[in-house]
């Protein structure tokens, strides 16, 4: 691991995930005068990490993270005995695992919905809102349809809410992120489908190879202030077998 990974541990009760400890921990910081910019991309990363994939509890995160400090996958360790045994292996053997899948973009632990052919389709529920002082914040979900290794039709049926806002839903490339401050370039756009407040849509997409994409959901409305609304998007993939 050491040819590969820089290794380290930071408690999570430092960066303020323990609600009831954050008063005593900027005590002791203030009597110590020490200071902890939890701005820093790599404290960041962290905190991403907590709110990112199972909200299950566990006392340790495993989290892989790159140089340029983006979240690559995430191990609870209370969950690692039984994640191995699903896949038949020892804990070591499926740690590493965990770590090559990280390393070639797989995300593991983030949250993936993984499709096969005897499994192909899933359904998400979740909520997106509008930009907040024109900053673009997407729900996003990562699709990963490695299995289907000679490609196929990726669809996607949506339904939005009855709240304030529209919704708008990109599909990228796994590789590709989605930008913050304006809208997508047009050469990274695979899909994509408006659905206004109760209404519903549809995007498809034909891929000829196993790969990750991305969707991403964000709202809209003429309304001043920043609003949200529920969506359900069942994902599905056929074949081209």
């Amino acid at each position: 691991m050491n040819d590969n990974f820089i290794n380290t541990w930071v408690p999570n009760s430092e960066l303020g995930r323990i609600q009831s400890l954050r008063e005593p921990i900027a005590k002791r910081r203030e009597r110590e005068g020490k200071n902890l910019d939890t701005s820093h991309p790599l404290a960041q990363a962290i905190i991403k990490g907590w709110k990112t994939g199972s909200k299950k509890g566990s006392p340790v995160d495993c989290l892989v993270i790159s140089s340029e400090f983006e979240l690559m996958g995430k191990q609870m360790v209370n969950e690692l005995r039984n994640d191995s045994e699903k896949k038949g292996l020892s804990i070591s053997e499926y740690y590493l695992t965990f770590l090559k899948a990280a390393l070639v973009g797989k995300q593991p632990g983030l949250g993936n919905l993984v499709f096969t052919p005897e499994h192909p389709s899933q359904a998400v529920l979740d909520t997106f809102s509008t930009p907040i002082d024109g900053r673009h914040e997407y729900i996003i979900v990562v699709i990963d349809v490695s299995a289907f290794e000679k490609g196929g039709t990726l669809t996607v049926d949506i339904e939005v809410g009855r709240g304030d806002s529209d919704g708008t839903f990109y599909l990228i490339n796994g590789d590709t992120e989605f930008p913050t401050t304006e809208g997508i370039p047009q050469k990274d756009l695979l899909a994509w489908a408006w659905s206004e407040s109760g209404e519903t849509g549809q995007l498809t997409h034909h891929f000829d190879r196993g790969q990750l994409f991305k969707l991403g959901a964000i709202g809209y409305s003429n309304e001043a202030e920043a609003s949200v609304n529920a969506f359900r998007a069942k994902i599905s993939v056929e074949s081209a077998d």
